[in-house]
């Protein structure tokens, strides 16, 4: 069964793929408003992987409980970090996965595990993984094979449109309005390209059809093609 995605609210989990949810909540950088984006995926013994988390309100833990119980709880990168604390609250028997930096940077959660190119046994198999080196972001994506869905946080954006003049304009200056891609001012993140474009190659070779990330809207379109063209830069 095809699903199209619906407008993403938080409080809701709206599906994308059977077994993957997302739910999106509003989000500044720099005063741009990018928002970001949680994953929920069912894994084959049931329990629930939250990728990229947000804040768990009551209405959104209903949600959440409604499908399955959670099991893990994913930081992809260095910097999708600032709402682990209220999802490992919410869920203190959810095993934490993140970088080796971050658990440096966020001495103060409680992680289990590091993320890396091995998935976490607990995950049945479902997910694949591939840690982008020579980035700062640090970042490891995931793909999930039965549903030719990769997941994701910064590997790119994808913004149609945008209704906040200044947030426009920069993805407007960047060439990225209407498009997918990573903005030119934060290419810097990618101190060594050549160790990056081997590990972007990797991704590239699944056989994914639909790309979740965390700023902008999830990528249904020529997903493959659309990423790569959107990483011309660095391939």
């Amino acid at each position: 069964m095809k699903l199209t995605p619906a407008p993403d609210d938080h409080d809701t989990l709206n599906p994308i793929a059977d077994g993957i949810w997302v739910t999106s909540i509003p989000h500044r950088f720099i005063g741009l408003r990018i928002g970001t984006r949680m994953t929920v995926v069912r894994l084959p013994s049931g329990a629930l992987l939250l990728h990229s988390p947000v804040p768990i309100t009551a209405a959104l833990r209903q949600a959440i409980d409604a499908i399955g119980p959670v099991g893990h709880i994913v930081c992809p990168n260095l910097f999708h970090h600032l709402y682990a604390g209220d999802a490992q609250r919410a869920y203190p028997s959810a095993v934490l996965h993140g970088p080796a930096s971050l658990q440096r940077k966020r001495r103060d959660l409680q992680f289990g595990a590091t993320l890396g190119d091995s998935p976490h046994p607990d995950w049945g198999g479902a997910l694949q993984t591939i840690t982008i080196g020579g980035s700062l972001l640090d970042e490891t994506v995931l793909y999930h094979a039965a549903t030719r869905t990769l997941i994701t946080s910064d590997l790119v954006e994808n913004f149609h449109d945008h209704a906040h003049a200044p947030t426009r304009w920069y993805l407007r200056a960047g060439g990225l309005l209407g498009k997918v891609g990573w903005h030119p001012l934060l290419r810097i993140v990618y101190v060594n390209r050549r160790k990056a474009r081997a590990c972007v190659e990797r991704i590239l070779a699944w056989p994914f059809e639909r790309v979740v990330v965390a700023h902008g809207e999830v990528i249904t379109n020529d997903a493959r093609k659309a990423v790569r063209q959107g990483l011309n830069w660095l391939l």
